[in-house]
This record gives C-alpha cells, sequence and structure tokens, in this order.
C-alpha cells in the first residue's frame, strides 16, 4: 500500500496571491472559447445552410476544418511558445481568434466561412498550449497549481457542452453568425488584461526552431485523425485506413527526426528521467477515449433514441455538466490530504467504467440512466485529467511548459479520435448486425437514416421499423460501453502500479 505525503508550504513567495488567481480567470475565457468552439456549430447547420448554401463537402470542411487545424498545430505553437514567449503568442493567438470570428460570423460564402474557420484552428491551437503552461508558471506551489489544474480542466471539458447548447440558444434568437461574436468580448478582455496580469515566460535556452519537425508533425496527427474521425460513420474502407497508415509513417519520421535534432520541436528530455511525463500522457489518452466515445452514442440517444429535438437533447446533456464542478477540487482536496495520486488517479477510471456501467444496464427509455452514466463517466474523466495534468506539467522543467502541454493536448486530442472511432465502429457493427434482414439498406447503416427512412413509410411499418432500429442502436451502445468499460478498469489498475 502506497502513501502520499503533503508537499511541504511553499515559501511566500513562492504562494500565488488575488493577482495570480485573477490571471487564471483571464486565462480561462480563451479556454472556454475555445473548448466551445468545437461544438458550437451544431444547432447553426439549418440556418448556415439556408444563407450560404455549401455543398456536402463544403458543409463537412465547414465543421471539421477547425478540429483538423487545431490538433495538426498544437505541438508547433506550443514549443513556439516556449520560444518567443508564452504571454506574446497568447495575444497573438487572441487577436487571430476574435479577427476569424468577426469574419465567420459575416461570412458570405461557404468558401470564405472554411477559410475564417481554420484560421480560429490556427488561433485556437496558439490559445491552448499557452493557456495551461502560463498556468504551470503563474502557480509555483504545488497545491496551488494542482487547484488552478483542476479549474482548467473543468472549463475544458464544460466547455464542449455549453457551446452547443448557446449554439441552439443563440440561433434560436438571432441569425447563425451570432455564434462565433460571443467570442469578441473575452477575446477584447484578454487583450487588454493579460498584459497588465499575466508575466511573459519563455525558455531561456530554446535553441533553434526545427522547421522540419513542423510539416511532419502535421503529416503525422492530419492524417490520423481524418481517419480515425471518419471510420465510424463511413465503415472500415481503403482511403481511411491508408490514412491511418500514411499518418504512423510520418509519426515515425517525426520521432526520428525529434531523437536526432539538434534542437528538437519536443525534447526527449520530456520522457526522461522516470517522473511520469510519459505515463500521465498516455494514461491521459485513455481517459480523453472514453470520454469521447461515449459521447458518440449518448447525443444520437437523446434525439433519436428518445425522440428528443435538438435543443432539447443538448439542454438535457447539459444536466451532466453540473457534477463536474465538483469532481475535480474533491480529487485535489484528497491528494492534499494525504492519499496516494496513483490510487486518485485509478479510482477516477474506475468511476468512469461505472459510468460506462450504466450506460450499458439502459434501455430504449432510461433518459435518466443514461444522464447519470455520463455525469459519472465525466466525473471520473475530470479527476483522471486534473490529477495527470498537474502530474506532468509538475515533472516537464518550467522552460518546457508550452511543449508539455501541446503533447498533452495532442493526446487528448489522439484520444478522442480514438474512442470515438472504435466504439463508434463497434457499436454500429452491432446496429447492422441486429437490424432485420428486410429493412431498407439505408435503414441498415446507421439509426439516423433508419429514421428518415421510417419517416417516409406508412405509420404501422414506420413505428415497427423505427422501434427495430432503436433496440439495434441500444445493443450496440451496450456492447461498446462495455469495451469501454474493460478499457478503463485496465487504465485503473496500469495507474494504480506505474504512477504508484
Amino acid at each position: 500500500m502506497t502513501t502520499t505525503t503533503p508537499p511541504p508550504p511553499a515559501p511566500a513567495t513562492d504562494r500565488a496571491g488575488r493577482k495570480e488567481w485573477t490571471a487564471l480567470a483571464v486565462l480561462m475565457l480563451p479556454l472556454l472559447l475555445v473548448s466551445m468552439d468545437v461544438s458550437v456549430l451544431y444547432f447553426a447547420v439549418p440556418a448556415l445552410n439556408a444563407d450560404l448554401e455549401p455543398s456536402g463537402t463544403q458543409q463537412l470542411w465547414i465543421f471539421d476544418i477547425y478540429a483538423f487545424v487545431l490538433a495538426g498545430l498544437l505541438m508547433t505553437m506550443g514549443s513556439l511558445g516556449d520560444r518567443i514567449g508564452r504571454r506574446k503568442l497568447l495575444l497573438i493567438g487572441a487577436a487571430a481568434f476574435g479577427a476569424a470570428s468577426l469574419t465567420a460570423a459575416y461570412a458570405t460564402s461557404p468558401e470564405l466561412l472554411i477559410a475564417a474557420r481554420a484560421v480560429l484552428g490556427i488561433g485556437g491551437a496558439t490559445l491552448m498550449p499557452s493557456t495551461m503552461a502560463l498556468v504551470r508558471t503563474l502557480f509555483r506551489d504545488p497545491g496551488q497549481r494542482a487547484t488552478a489544474i483542476g479549474i482548467w480542466s473543468g472549463v475544458m471539458v464544460g466547455g464542449v457542452a455549453l457551446g452547443s447548447v448557446l449554439s441552439g440558444v443563440l440561433v434560436e434568437f438571432f441569425w447563425w453568425g451570432s455564434v462565433f461574436l460571443v467570442n469578441l468580448p473575452a477575446m477584447v478582455l484578454l487583450l487588454i488584461l493579460a498584459p497588465v496580469l499575466i508575466p511573459e515566460s519563455k525558455d531561456p535556452r530554446p535553441g533553434r526552431f526545427d522547421l522540419l519537425s513542423v510539416p511532419l508533425s502535421l503529416a503525422a496527427v492530419l492524417p490520423v485523425v481524418y481517419g480515425l474521425k471518419e471510420l465510424p460513420s463511413q465503415g472500415v474502407r481503403w482511403p481511411y485506413v491508408a490514412s491511418l497508415v500514411v499518418g504512423a509513417l510520418f509519426a515515425v519520421l517525426f520521432v526520428r527526426r525529434q531523437l536526432t535534432a539538434s534542437s528538437p520541436l519536443i525534447s526527449p528530455a520530456l520522457f526522461r528521467g522516470g517522473r511520469g511525463f510519459g505515463t500521465a500522457v498516455a494514461l491521459n489518452l485513455i481517459s480523453s477515449f472514453a470520454m469521447l466515445g461515449s459521447a458518440y452514442f449518448t447525443t444520437q440517444y437523446l434525439q433519436s433514441v428518445l425522440g428528443k429535438s435538438a435543443l432539447e437533447a443538448a439542454l438535457w446533456a447539459l444536466l451532466p455538466s453540473v457534477l463536474i464542478g465538483f469532481a475535480a477540487p474533491v480529487a485535489t482536496a484528497a491528494v492534499r490530504g494525504g492519499a496516494a495520486r496513483a490510487h486518485v488517479v485509478a479510482g477516477g477510471f474506475a468511476l468512469s467504467a461505472c459510468g460506462y456501467g450504466l450506460l450499458f444496464a439502459a434501455g430504449t427509455d432510461a433518459m435518466w440512466t443514461v444522464l447519470a452514466g455520463a455525469g459519472v463517466l465525466a466525473c471520473g474523466a475530470v479527476v483522471v485529467g486534473s490529477q495527470l495534468t498537474d502530474l506532468a506539467l509538475g515533472a516537464a522543467p518550467a522552460e518546457k511548459a508550452g511543449a508539455a502541454s501541446s503533447l498533452l493536448e495532442t493526446g487528448q486530442e489522439f484520444g478522442g479520435a480514438l474512442g470515438m472511432a472504435v466504439l463508434g465502429s463497434i457499436g454500429t457493427a452491432v446496429f447492422r448486425h441486429e437490424m432485420p434482414d428486410t429493412a431498407p439498406d439505408a435503414a441498415r447503416e446507421t439509426l439516423g437514416g433508419a429514421v428518415a427512412v421510417a419517416s417516409q413509410l406508412p405509420p404501422t411499418a414506420a413505428d415497427a421499423l423505427t422501434a427495430a432500429a432503436r433496440t439495434a442502436f441500444t445493443s450496440g451502445m451496450h456492447i461498446a460501453a462495455l469495451a469501454g468499460a474493460l478499457v478503463l478498469l485496465a487504465a485503473a489498475a496500469l495507474a494504480a502500479r506505474a504512477l504508484r
């Protein structure tokens, strides 16, 4: 049995005061908006389509370009912030994010909106690692840093849930472009207050910026994220498998470059020394795998199984987020009170596994069970994320905080895409197996396709097809939940051993 001795109190000069906590509140503004922008277009699609009339391909790019650019540039921007200054990069990113938001809000063509969303992704890639790295430098006391990182983790998870709800409310009362205009006041406030409240920090000996690593990182990340994103909906097809293979090959080249370059983009020293950085990144990826993998099912369950409207589903889905605010502070208090961090992280994984257990137990009319499962799963993920982020940033040298932050966040992006691909593919395979052979081909592909086909049938046939599709989807959710729970229980055992 292991125990954790609370760290001794930091010197008074190391403890953060009112200015630092106010600076943290300012840093949470861009983090909230960047995480919200992942889901902020969900309910704006009908109005956007009516106004700009994008093609099917253009609509996909409007949605996906933000996440692709964000994921592809995280490592580059984290390393760049270490070199030129994290506050400077934060301000540059905020200005770009605000300008792109204004352009997106008043876009007059699909092409202009796609370009604006790409610039939003660039801005987001500068803001996310900068905020985490600045938290590392603002809070030198380990206890205070753990609390600040817990807040960071809660805001990050809550922003994704809030984005879709805010989208529905704004589109209900204004026009689709208003979902982007909400970014402007926060970015203006950040540009005004950050120079006053946040000190500059950077690596005093950064070395030359390795330009070759930038395209290698993009070529490694983007094909893998694309392939993983398409597999759940399109099935196992050679273009997506080829995309994964190409990304994996470039990942090997990228790692080789980091090991041989005199001034690498990501220093291999981060993974040396046995202080737990690599383990934290890997376990954090697994937590993101579980979190995003469950979202694939819960959102469809609320809309297509229970028949909720998009806005109703989003509002109900916001309910589990209430629990998230308590998860990180409780975990931080437990560690500071003497609990072993290995046990707390393992407990977080086990809690998330219990959330999957509730999804496994849900029938075709079990909204409260599904919402409870989503809430329990998210709480476990926040416990894990907050503790592993604190561990990783504490293990990384302060001068490499940007690169360390970007690796954590890139791992989260990979984990989320992998969770949706693996668990989504499991659910889709079960759905197709469970659907009656007599059902139309389009109805046997996805739950949404079955509901669309049913809307064109006579009432009796429509009810029968819809009931069969809902049962098949729930069966798929059960098997995917079982798989997710097993992965999380294995991660709990790994965390208890590796973080000891």
